[in-house]
């Protein structure tokens, strides 16, 4: 692979004007296919094989035009102190907003809180139901629009107006802190490299692959189904590797500048070697994101092939354009250790006088090989303390009393509470099937019974069946709020009633709504999660096999991972619900950790992760394959590689933070568990952990079975083949290979 690599850097170096159309035309061609794509919805959302979404499917089948998963907003109206909503000049408000409500496009029904006995106990609340044809991710704008100017004429006559469900789903905004972290990215690189042009290369290269592959992403919105999140995912995740993987190729190629060699040859090795960790490195992330298809919710695996997509785009971007742009930058990328003119002179002044001070990485790594089990202990155990908090972790997904105080949706899910109580912001809908029984509204009246006589159930309405009288719904109203277990237990509880009720009638119970299909989305999630890392970490463990010809040097990878996600996830519950820091990251409602939380941390971090593991490793075995003792190797990769590392995580770190400025809690706890993993794992782990047990393990961290060496194929991400070419002839051999 090295040796392919090495042809491609060098044709793409010299072909550079070639490689460059290329990629300005791939972007063009996808910014015009966005710009021309006609306007998508956001993303429809089903969850297969759970019983909630069957019972979405049978009401479709039995109640055409209901529009069972359709968007809901419920319109609460609070009287002025000393005044009833009963009060005519109230009512009359109402009745007008009513009508209002009623006039779009894509409204099915609005309920009059007066005659659907929609007005609190004691008068001073009231509420509206508005029901529409499409979900709340397919709503229409104008139809947003038209809700909140209803409910903002209301206001003006007088009323307190809030307005809640579904309908006002928006797409999150991320704010200037994702410029932010940018623009720190951009500070860092100049600190790495001592030269605006060199830093500007890998932002450069990270804008152009995240503009393909976000376009791209647009303009197959519509056709695809793919919605808002799926291209911001797309976008956190291709400019972070984007910008690492081209970093290390320029850093790669500086370093073989400072050894001597020609800008050609240097592009074509930097490509050989860095290239192929590179390569390596995006396919863990690539599997690891393919590998959330594994959940079976569309969604998310629309997500992670998207998001996977744009890797691939980026590791062939810094395969093929940054030496391109090499080639043009010229001299204006000087060799490593030579950053400008003057620290130039200083730094020929400073080898006249002596030997070079070692630098950090250098001294970092001599002090830890002086001391692994010390290190060892200190991140082992550092790590543990910080995952504590998650053996508390409590799932769920979040609904309006998860949001902000400051929204509509906040203070309409409070005044609901107050004037009806806590579970009225969750109602349960029971589906009955009765058409293989031979007495439908017997068995109606059965079921309503049977849960009526359940715990933490307040209200249970009569049974509504459809034309053909063999299937009905009936809502449930809890006395706990939607995210409490005491909810889910009732769910449970329905359930199991009705499995007893169909061994004695035939008819299928089913229970469904936004409180029941979380539930179902939650326990789906824990259940693919063990499967799921089974599958990711058993492919790459199997990958980087491959990769090190080793299998304790893998194993180690694995376990640092499980570690650093352990502590991540515990740093997520101790701010997000806990509220630990959570005014200084602007939480502003603390509660159950969002469900795919877990499951996506271990896919999107543990591809990263094992990026960190293949560049800092990947030294280590290069200079260990080429006769070094083991513990010198440790040295040595720290010494050519710690600097970047540690550059290309702070980069990593600061584009994920800057999603914690999001408007949306899942894209902020996304930013902050991505940022802060990333903080673990490459600075506790492979800054700490991975040398400490190199340095204990000595030659045994690079045994392997003489018949897997065997059977495995040799890739030579050290660059072996192109090492046997550093003879007396190879300038001539380099130049039969260009032309190759």
């Amino acid at each position: 692979m090295a040796t392919f690599l090495y042809r491609l850097g060098r044709l793409a170096f010299r072909r550079r004007h070639f490689a460059a159309l290329i990629w300005i035309a791939l972007l063009t061609l996808a910014g015009v296919g966005a710009a021309s794509a006609p306007t998508a919805g956001s993303t429809s959302f089903s969850i297969p094989g759970t019983e909630a979404q069957k019972a979405f499917d049978l009401l479709e089948q039995r109640f055409p035009g209901m529009s069972a998963d359709g968007a809901t907003a419920r319109v609460v109206f609070q009287a002025p102190d000393g005044q009833k909503m009963t009060d005519a000049g109230n009512k009359a408000i109402v009745e007008k907003t009513v009508d209002a409500l009623g006039d779009g496009s894509e409204v099915v029904s609005v309920a009059d809180p007066y005659k659907a006995d929609a007005v609190s106990e004691d008068g001073t609340i009231a509420y509206s139901s508005v029901s529409y044809k499409v979900s709340g991710m397919e709503l229409e704008d104008s139809s947003r629009e038209a809700l909140e100017d209803a409910a903002q004429q209301a206001r003006d006559a007088g009323l307190t107006v809030e307005v809640g469900g579904d309908a006002l789903q928006t797409t999150p905004e991320t704010g200037a802190t994702e410029v932010i972290g940018i623009a720190v990215a951009a500070v860092v690189l100049v600190i790495t490299f001592g030269s605006l042009v060199s830093a500007g290369l890998p932002l450069l290269t990270a804008l152009i692959g995240v503009g393909i592959g976000v376009s791209t992403i647009t303009a197959l919105a519509g056709a695809l189904d793919l919605g808002s999140t799926t291209s911001t995912l797309a976008m956190m995740i291709g400019l972070a590797v984007g910008i690492d993987y081209a970093l290390f190729i320029v850093s790669r190629y500086r370093a073989e500048l400072a050894e001597g060699r020609e800008r050609e040859d240097a592009a074509g090795r930097a490509v050989g070697t860095a290239g192929s960790a590179v390569v390596f490195a995006g396919l863990t992330v690539v599997i690891a994101l393919v590998g959330l298809s594994v959940v079976n919710i569309p969604m998310l695996t629309k997500m992670g092939i998207a998001a996977a997509g744009t890797v691939v785009i980026a590791v062939l971007i810094a395969l093929t354009m940054i030496p391109a742009l090499l080639g043009y930058a010229g001299r204006k990328v000087r060799p490593a250790g030579e950053k400008g003119k003057l620290l130039g002179r200083r730094r020929k002044a400073r080898d006249s006088a002596g030997p070079a001070k070692p630098n950090m990485g250098t001294r970092w790594a001599s002090f830890v090989v002086r001391r692994p089990l010390a290190v060892l202990l200190l991140g082992v155990i550092g790590l543990g303390a910080a995952a504590i908090p998650a053996a508390s972790l409590e799932l769920g997904l979040g609904d309006d009393g998860s949001q902000p105080t400051s929204t509509t949706q906040r203070r309409a899910y409070d005044l609901l509470s107050d004037g009806f109580g806590p579970g009225f912001n969750g109602p349960l809908m029971v589906v009955v099937d009765a058409k293989d029984s031979t007495d439908p509204d017997a068995v109606f009246t059965q079921v309503g019974d049977e849960i009526k006589g359940l715990k933490n159930v307040v209200t249970v309405t009569p049974a509504a069946p459809n034309k053909a009288g063999d299937t009905a719904t009936i809502t449930v109203i809890p006395d706990s709020k939607p995210s409490s277990v005491t909810t889910e237990d009732l769910v449970h509880a329905i359930r199991d009633a009705g499995t007893d009720i169909k061994a004695d009638t035939d008819a299928n119970v089913l229970v469904t709504g936004s409180t029941a299909m979380n539930i179902d989305v939650s326990q789906k999630l824990n259940d693919a999660l063990i499967p799921y890392l089974i599958l990711v970490v058993g492919l790459a463990f199997l990958l980087l096999i491959v990769v090190f010809r080793s299998v304790l040097v893998p194993l180690k990878a694995a376990l640092g991972f499980l570690l650093s996600v352990m502590a991540a996830l515990g740093a997520v519950v101790a701010v997000f619900q806990w509220g630990w820091f959570a005014g200084l990251l602007g939480v502003e409602e603390t509660g159950p950790v969002m469900s795919m939380m877990p499951i996506f941390m271990v896919g999107v971090v543990f591809g990263l992760a094992m990026d960190y593991e293949v560049f800092l490793v990947t030294r280590m075995r290069e200079a260990y394959v080429h006769g070094e003792k083991p513990q010198q190797a440790i040295v040595t990769g720290f010494r050519h590689g710690a600097r970047v590392v540690t550059a290309a995580a702070v980069i990593m770190m600061a584009v994920f933070a800057g999603f914690i400025g999001s408007s949306e809690s899942m894209v902020k706890m996304i930013g902050f568990g991505l940022a802060i993993a990333v903080f673990f794992d490459a600075f506790v782990v492979r800054m700490a952990i991975v040398p400490a047990v190199l340095a204990l393990l000595g030659r045994r961290a690079w045994w392997l079975p003489k018949w897997l060496d065997r059977a495995l194929p040799n890739v030579d991400v050290e660059g072996e083949g192109l090492r046997a070419q550093d003879g007396p002839g190879h300038r001539d051999d380099d130049k039969e290979l260009a032309h190759a």
